[in-house]
């Protein structure tokens, strides 16, 4: 992407006018650019998310207000919220992360970069003179979450499969040795371009000469992936996480984008909050969209445990197909252990378009989530074979 991308220009059509626009004809319109979103969801390799769900069923939800209002286990004054849903979900994702829910506090944010800077907050409040540790394929909310909460980003070098270089940590914790209070490290579970999971037990131990650590890991990628890969690689609280993001939609699917923030209770601040809105608040939001609580909760109720699982397999499946396929494109597939991630040569600019890649200089990749089928990746692999053949010409 460039530095300055393209902006999207106005459409006088959608303005919104003095006057009452006429419903029946905007209600077309949005059902036309819904009709458009899901023709193309088939070249839509893997980003920004799972788009295989259907959730029409609770299209009633939309004419009611469901407010969550501070701390998700507390009643607050409003009362118009969905608050048992929402422990619902974060009891689930608490125990796949490997924690107990009475030891992890959590509540379900916006985005998964929201909960991303929760966790950061949690761990300046905790060492507030100490730098934030993040690999050079860490996802940029890293470094947006550090500028707002004015915490120093040191950048370590990454291996070749995308994970964070441990030994590069170890050096880079050595430099600033009695001049901080403590390393935070922003470890990533499933990289931008790579998929690549961050082995926080080595982080740890590689940070530990700088004093107390704190380990929060984004893994709003890769975090439902890795807690059904076996083996298991070293990503939750169980491996020494102290925070933790995970995202809604990504592997999922929701209509909306959310995330789940989770961090060790004892880390908390005290309770905020007040008389005015009758409840204990901790969050980063206050006021909450109870409505992804609820989509997030029925979509995972569909699911189930063995569904969740089934799906994970399913789609790293597709991900291993797709490194065979890719290869006799002869694009040179590179893919992590259980990552639904596959890197390949960055194909021509019509290619990219064509299937929405997201690219980051000589490579681009497809994810396969949900939606993205075995098709999918044949046509793929037709038209990079095509590519290739063409440019040899």
């Amino acid at each position: 992407m460039s530095a300055h991308p393209a902006p999207i220009p106005l459409d006088a059509g959608l303005a919104i006018e003095d006057l009452p626009s006429d419903t029946a004809a905007d209600v077309g319109r949005l059902h036309a650019l819904a009709s458009v979103m899901r023709d193309e969801r088939e070249q839509v390799l893997g980003f920004p998310g799972n788009l295989d769900f259907s959730l029409e069923e609770l299209a009633p939800l939309l004419g009611m207000l469901f407010n969550n209002v501070g701390d998700p286990d507390c009643r607050d004054a409003s009362d118009i919220g969905a608050k048992l849903y929402e422990l619902a979900v974060l009891e689930y994702v608490t125990r796949l992360a490997g924690a107990l829910p009475s030891d992890v506090y959590g509540y379900v944010a916006s985005s998964s970069s929201e909960a991303l800077l929760h966790g950061l907050a949690a761990a300046r409040r905790r060492m507030p003179d100490a730098p934030v540790y993040a690999s050079d394929q860490a996802h940029y909310s890293i470094g947006r979450a550090c500028e707002l909460l004015r915490m120093e980003l040191v950048t370590v070098a990454s291996l070749p499969d995308g994970s964070m270089d441990a030994a590069d940590l170890r050096l880079q914790v050595l430099l600033r040795r009695g001049t901080a209070g403590g390393a935070i490290v922003a470890a990533t579970c499933g990289t931008t371009m790579r998929g690549a999971v961050d082995d926080i037990a080595a982080l740890r131990g590689a940070a530990a000469a700088a004093g107390p650590v704190h380990v929060h890991v984004d893994a709003a990628a890769g975090g439902l992936v890795a807690a059904h890969t076996s083996p298991q690689p070293s990503w939750s609280f169980a491996h020494g996480a102290d925070s933790l993001n995970i995202s809604g939609h990504k592997i999922l699917g929701l209509p909306v984008p959310a995330g789940i923030s989770l961090t060790r209770r004892e880390l908390m601040p005290q309770v905020m909050g007040g008389e005015y809105v009758g409840t204990a608040d901790r969050t980063l939001a206050c006021s909450r969209s109870g409505l992804a609580s609820l989509l997030m909760w029925a979509r995972l109720r569909s699911l189930g445990r063995s569904g969740m699982a089934a799906l994970v397999m399913r789609c790293q499946d597709v991900a291993a197909y797709a490194v065979d396929r890719l290869e006799e494109a002869g694009v040179r597939p590179e893919r992590v252990h259980g990552s639904l991630t596959v890197t390949f040569d960055r194909p021509p600019a019509w290619v990219v378009q064509k299937w929405h890649l997201a690219c980051a200089g000589p490579i681009a990749h497809l994810v396969a989530v949900g939606h993205v089928t075995r098709a999918a990746v044949d046509e793929l692999a037709a038209d990079l074979a095509g590519a290739r053949w063409e440019a040899a010409a």
